[in-house]
């Protein structure tokens, strides 16, 4: 019996440093460019230090998605890949899910421009989705869990260590304030995560990173963005609702967002209500639990 092959595509060394070079030296950065390049920087590296997000010798999945995120996260741990004082490998794996009007070569293309070592799991869910979910239901929890199987799977195939995944701020309030307002619990999307299974560790370096400073390294880079038209028309309306309340609060109150984060570092179990994670019968003094005994 065989084991089961991954092919990882691995360009040249010295090729991806002379385009490098070569994309560095066409144009030359703005101040606003190199601000916002400085402070994402710093705030992804920050993330990975108080969560220990990466260690040496770590073997690193970055999913790619084809949006915004996914490009700005790889760009991201590529360049602390070369300062960081611990020695990690980075490997960008993309899901062919069989989306429709998805552009197959656009990711590989661009990942073997750069030289990054990547890997494209085949998988056709979408069928599987169209078969379980009705025409014109929301389809992303059905679509994500499939997703995440694999990636466990292709993990473990290709001895992955951690898995990196581009969420940002504003995706970690909004996950919080869905599950407040929809799900009546206080659950949100923190930046290192165990599998249920144990067997994989999923991080978050944008973690610290707004949207909007997300969306300025954008402005700055050609990466060739790929619009899932049809996750855009059966987008989930709560969340949809969500992040246009945050777009309203960063309009009305500048520091909103972050005191929400800021919140969730910052939790007193003693002044909520959940009896799982604390016992407010020890509280009782013992001559009253006496009599409610009696």
């Amino acid at each position: 019996m065989t084991d089961k092959i991954i092919p990882i595509v691995q360009e040249d060394d010295m090729a991806c440093a002379k385009q490098e070079a070569s994309n560095d030296g066409k144009r030359k950065k703005s101040v606003a460019e190199k601000k916002n390049e400085k402070r994402i920087m710093r705030l992804a590296g920050k993330a990975i230090e108080d969560f220990n997000m990466i260690e040496e010798g770590d073997r690193v999945m970055v999913c790619m998605s084809g949006g915004k995120d996914s490009y700005v996260l790889l760009d991201v741990l590529r360049k602390l890949q070369q300062r960081a004082p611990v020695n990690f490998e980075l490997i960008a794996v993309n899901v062919d899910q069989h989306l429709p009007g998805f552009p197959k070569d656009v990711i590989p293309n661009y990942l073997k421009e750069i030289g990054v070592k990547y890997h494209i799991e085949d998988q056709d869910t979408w069928s599987i989705v169209q078969r379980v979910i009705p025409e014109g239901r929301n389809v992303c929890s059905v679509c994500s869990r499939l997703r995440r199987g694999i990636i466990y799977r292709v993990a473990k195939e290709l001895g992955i260590t951690k898995i990196a995944l581009g969420h940002h701020m504003d995706d970690i309030v909004s996950t919080l304030l869905l599950n407040m307002f929809y799900g009546g619990r206080l659950k949100g999307m923190p930046p290192i995560l165990r599998s249920d299974d144990g067997k994989n560790v999923v991080i978050r370096p944008l973690a610290y990173v707004r949207e909007y400073e997300v969306e300025r390294w954008v402005q700055y880079r050609n990466y060739p963005i790929v619009s899932k038209e049809i996750c855009r028309k059966i987008e989930n309306k709560k969340r949809a609702e969500i992040k246009a309340l945050i777009r309203e609060w960063d309009r009305d109150y500048d520091s909103r967002i972050y005191n929400i984060m800021m919140s969730m570092t910052r939790v007193a179990p003693s002044h909520l209500m959940d009896k799982g994670i604390y016992d407010f019968n020890a509280l009782i003094p013992d001559a009253l639990r006496e009599e409610e005994d009696d």
